[in-house]
């Protein structure tokens, strides 16, 4: 899929659109994306910051996606395992980014060569608008080369 029509098709995606989730960039050969959380009434927590839900949300599909893509069609890729760990309190326009590096898409490849599960840890930090972390994140991604079909 286009990185373009995904970013579009993302954002209209109800659990993104309905808690204030924007897609703002996905580039075209999945290395790089960027993902806003714009504060709204009903995205507020009991004291008014961003809600936690929310902030690990924003970052769910990502690095899952961009490793797909970059891996291609021959390998199984999904979310093994994640952690957050807050570290201010959110308020307006918070961000993350994800950088995926090559090496690492080659290291993946390289160590799922022989079949068997590869995991991988990538970590981010959700920012604020003055430049501050307010959470720290890390996503596992398994990633197994895929089997040949078995004839039936």
């Amino acid at each position: 899929m286009k990185a373009s029509r995904l970013r579009l098709g993302l954002n209209v995606w109800p659990p993104f659109l309905f808690s204030g989730v924007r897609v703002t960039n996905i580039a075209a050969d999945y290395r790089y994306a960027r993902v806003e959380l714009r504060q709204h009434w009903y995205n507020r927590n009991y004291v008014g910051t961003h809600f936690g839900g929310s902030l690990f949300a924003m970052t769910d599909p990502f690095w899952m996606i961009m490793v797909m893509q970059r891996l291609g069609p021959g390998y199984v890729v999904w979310d093994q395992a994640a952690e957050i760990r807050f570290e201010k309190p959110g308020r307006g326009t918070v961000a993350v980014e994800f950088r995926l590096d090559e090496a690492v898409v080659e290291q993946l490849r390289a160590a799922a060569e022989g079949g068997d599960k590869v995991l991988h840890w990538f970590e981010m930090a959700v920012i604020d608008p003055e430049g501050d972390v307010v959470a720290r994140l890390r996503k596992q991604v398994y990633v197994r080369k895929k089997r040949p079909a078995q004839p039936k």
